[in-house]
């Protein structure tokens, strides 16, 4: 397996088990060995990854950090664990703050099992900084950061490569939050920026930033949704024609202005429709989205449900599989590409759709 597939196999294990992870010692041992060990280190050689590093910190004797993964005999990255969904702010990195500025290590990692927080000194030399450079979360995580990740592998790990890119992505990911702040949140000043040569003189009232605050969310959103779907167009461009059909998204509710059509629910609707592909034209599948979730409709019918994409809840993934008398089973994913198991339960939910003589041959 590629080194995404093995985190996508840790992210199932621990979504299946998490609920049975009540402590820190739990933590470490089913879900933040296990991670180190996919980085390449052996965590059973203790001359590689040292567990409770003691280290004599000023009037602090025997302090210790939870591991340390050793070069050469000198800490290159120092990890302080927390219980699973435990608290991660930078006031419970006090032990990593203390045995990073007496160490060689260029690397301190906070987590809880899940989400991993990487630190290093860019602000000041030898002082671990107080914001992460990087964050990935094993339970959701994008490509690019399995990119940033695998940085940290034992076959690739060069300090001065992450060091060079480190405040490149600290100060990218700062700004991609702000951003992200302002799309659903647009403030009054910047509303005034994007809205002051279209009022025309008009003095900006409480009527008319109400008015541009909303305008200014809506137009974001189309946007958005319209950039993925050239992304997908152009990416689908080598596809049979029959899988590469532009997308026409439509919404239950023409009205509601807050729904929004995720880049996951595109890419669940392209997963649905390859799946089908050997059953039926696969430009009679058809997304149409509302609030709670992502209805994939056979003739863009809602009375030929094929599935629902419920990506909505930003902790957990979702799908609504329709069985034969129209009843609706929620099946979690731990990851969109689960969607591919899902095979044979969703052309049997289309077969269900079509006359006898629309069916494929089953005749070789």
């Amino acid at each position: 397996m590629d080194f995404i597939d093995h985190l996508r196999a840790l992210a199932a294990r621990i979504n299946s088990t998490q609920d049975l992870i009540r402590t820190e010692e739990a933590t470490k041992n089913a879900m933040v060995m296990p991670f180190i060990q996919l980085l390449g280190y052996n965590v059973f050689d203790p001359t590689e990854v040292t567990p409770e590093l003691v280290a004599d910190i000023g009037t602090k004797k025997g302090e210790k950090v939870d591991y340390a993964i050793l070069r050469d005999g000198h800490p290159i990255m120092l990890f302080e664990c927390k219980k699973f969904g435990g608290d991660l702010s930078i006031n419970h990195a006090g032990q990593l703050f203390r045995y990073f500025h007496v160490t060689a290590a260029r690397f301190g990692v906070l987590t809880n099992g899940s989400v991993y927080r990487f630190f290093t000194d860019l602000e000041q030399p030898n002082k671990m900084d107080e914001k992460p450079f990087f964050e990935f979360d094993l339970l959701d995580f994008k490509e690019r950061d399995v990119e940033e990740l695998k940085k940290f592998a034992k076959t690739t790990f060069d300090v001065d490569t992450i060091l060079t890119t480190a405040s490149e992505l600290k100060y990218t990911r700062a700004i991609q939050n702000k951003i992200a702040d302002l799309l659903n949140n647009p403030t009054e000043d910047f509303v005034k920026i994007l809205s002051g040569e279209l009022l025309g003189g008009r003095r900006f009232t409480q009527a008319v930033r109400d008015q541009f605050t909303g305008i200014t969310k809506r137009a974001f959103e189309q946007l958005l949704t319209e950039r993925i779907n050239e992304r997908l167009k152009g990416a689908l461009v080598n596809e049979p024609e029959s899988i590469a059909s532009p997308v026409e998204l439509k919404f239950e509710d023409t009205n509601d202005q807050t729904i929004v059509t995720t880049a996951e629910e595109i890419e669940g609707f392209h997963i649905v429709r390859s799946i089908l592909r050997d059953v039926v034209n696969t430009r009679r599948v058809f997304m149409r989205d509302a609030q709670s979730y992502c209805a994939i409709l056979l003739d863009d019918n809602n009375r030929k449900p094929i599935c629902r994409l419920r990506f909505n809840n930003t902790e957990k993934l979702a799908v609504g599989i329709f069985n034969d008398k129209r009843e609706e089973e929620k099946i979690p994913l731990a990851h969109l590409d689960d969607l591919y198991e899902m095979a044979e339960k969703l052309k049997a939910t289309v077969r269900q759709h079509l006359p006898a003589d629309d069916l494929p041959s089953t005749n070789s």
